[in-house]
């Protein structure tokens, strides 16, 4: 079955950084474009960041901007988001999300908590 699970969440200071990966199986990783979201109570989900099949392109929230770099692995099935510079923000739920051929699938999330 599809699976994907995110990891390396956690409380960090304003200033900080961590480093999500999302672990994926149960589909073609590889022509699904991968992206993180985040849900911050009271707010709607919204894009963080996304990365083409290849790994060629990548685009971002305004928000985020110059802090977070998205990556993948295709040999792996694996994504990350690296976060620097992390504000308090970004505390948030983020998810990780694959898509392709209007498919979607959803991670359960990991908790991002950045104190000031």
């Amino acid at each position: 079955q599809v699976e994907l699970v995110e990891s390396g969440g956690g409380l960090v200071q304003a200033g900080g950084s961590l480093r999500l990966s999302c672990s994926t199986s149960g589909f073609t990783f590889g022509i699904y474009i991968m992206a993180w979201y985040r849900q911050a109570p009271g707010k709607e989900r919204e894009l963080v960041a996304a990365i083409s099949t290849l790994g060629s392109n990548s685009k971002y929230g305004d928000a985020v901007k110059g802090r977070f770099t998205i990556s993948r692995d295709n040999s792996k099935n694996m994504v990350w988001l690296q976060m620097n510079n992390l504000l308090p923000e970004d505390t948030a739920v983020y998810y990780c999300g694959a898509h392709s051929y209007g498919y979607t699938y959803w991670g359960q999330g990991t908790q991002v908590t950045v104190s000031s």
